[in-house]
């Protein structure tokens, strides 16, 4: 007979690699790390002429909110209509599992029509909940098993308005028990945690409007922060209760703070629409907290563009000669190469081994050699005859890919 010992150490056991499974799924905005790594695909010895179709869904819905991967299900956000739709399907058939859907009109600002209604902010799925915001600011929780909604907010009462100029983008958080969003629109809003379980608000940083940023958590001089970039600033926050850090005045034309920042080693790094691609240090003097530039690149100015870090480089796209990928030294802030122009408006950028994987808006999975010489291509597969805005999500040997109404799974 087992002792009562042995059986509760099994069950921990047991307990511990499910959560470490879980933990590797690609739950969220630029994965289980929101960096951009991805620790569980297998990446190819030899990489195939094309890769397999395991299947596609067409009429999946419109928007640009990435595929999430919990388990043995893959949840989609998307348009339908006059509805925001979240969907979960079989990761291994595409079989739809089930579908909740809410009425979510939305009107386009002139100048983002080619976007189109979106939404665009990616859903982050934890501990048996799943959470998204839609394109005009409205906020959910949802079970992933039966796709029950437990709580929403619209937050019409609370703000002016509930989202920025060309519709909420920024994806949420999870921190501990907290659900953490930047809520409100460019007239006022606010970075606020709620309950994860019940929806209820525990703080909120009211200290300017949201971006289309999506933030970080990061432990900068020794200290455990939420990062963003904010309609005007790029912050730092305590995450436990909202108390400001510090700030950094940094704005792009038409308030379009966009990219999500990235830390390498004691190193903030963070850029936007024809701004320098800039590093900073951020060292606390007692209770204050001040910003020192180390170095900026105005070579390579990021737009959309989220940049990956692999060791001492940081790869990424440059809007320059309609977009280039390019590598620099994050140490010096030097450009050690760019790629060849003309490669689309925007890439999802991802490191696996040795190699990073973008995705296009040419319908393009494009496969190159992380290096300090020159951009490496390996692969250039065409998978979509639409343009892919969305983040890939990647399980086992296979990406997931959502085009401008599928979403698909191939296999290398």
């Amino acid at each position: 007979m087992i002792s009562m010992k042995k059986l509760i150490l099994a069950l921990l056991l047991v307990s511990t690699v499910s959560f470490a499974a879980q933990s590797q799924d690609w739950n969220q905005w630029r994965g289980a790390a929101r960096d951009g790594h991805v620790t569980t695909f297998s990446v190819p010895a030899a990489w195939p002429d094309r890769p397999k179709p395991v299947w596609k869904v067409t009429g999946a819905g419109i928007g640009h909110a990435s595929p999430v991967v919990a388990g043995s299900r893959v949840f989609l956000f998307s348009r339908i209509g006059e509805q925001e739709a979240l969907t979960a399907y079989d990761v291994n058939t595409g079989k739809q599992l089930w579908r909740q859907a809410y009425e979510a009109p939305y009107q386009m600002n002139s100048a983002a029509t080619t976007h189109g209604k979106g939404p665009k902010s990616t859903p982050v799925v934890n501990r048996g909940h799943i959470f998204t915001l839609g394109i005009s600011g409205i906020l959910s929780a949802f079970d992933t098993g039966t796709g029950k909604a437990l709580w929403r907010h619209d937050f019409k009462k609370e703000y002016q308005g509930t989202l920025p100029d060309f519709g909420a983008s920024m994806s949420p958080i999870v921190d501990g028990d907290q659900l953490i969003a930047h809520v409100g629109g460019a007239q006022g809003g606010a970075i606020t945690a709620f309950a994860r379980t019940t929806g209820a608000q525990r703080w909120a940083w009211k200290g300017d409007g949201p971006a289309y940023a999506s933030p970080i958590t990061a432990s900068l001089g020794g200290t455990r922060q939420l990062i963003t970039q904010t309609q005007s600033n790029v912050v730092g926050l305590a995450p436990e209760d909202g108390r400001e850090l510090w700030r950094i005045p940094f704005t792009t034309d038409y308030d379009q703070n966009i990219i999500t920042p990235v830390v390498v080693d004691d190193l903030l790094i963070y850029g936007g629409l024809s701004k320098p691609t800039t590093a900073v240090r951020l060292v606390r003097e007692g209770s204050a907290w001040k910003s020192e530039q180390v170095w900026q690149n105005a070579d390579v100015p990021m737009y959309r563009s989220a940049p990956v870090v692999a060791g001492s480089v940081l790869y990424g796209m440059t809007r320059r000669n309609r977009g280039q990928f390019f590598a620099l030294d994050t140490n010096s802030g030097k450009t050690l190469w760019t790629g060849p122009p003309r490669q689309g408006e925007n890439a999802a950028l991802t490191v696996a081994g040795s190699v990073v994987i973008a995705t296009t808006t040419e319908g393009k999975l494009v496969v190159f050699r992380q290096g300090i010489k020159a951009f490496e291509l390996i692969r250039d597969y065409t998978l979509a005859d639409s343009p892919i805005w969305a983040h890939p999500a990647f399980h086992g040997r296979g990406v997931f890919v959502k085009d401008a109404e599928t979403l698909s799974f191939w296999t290398f």
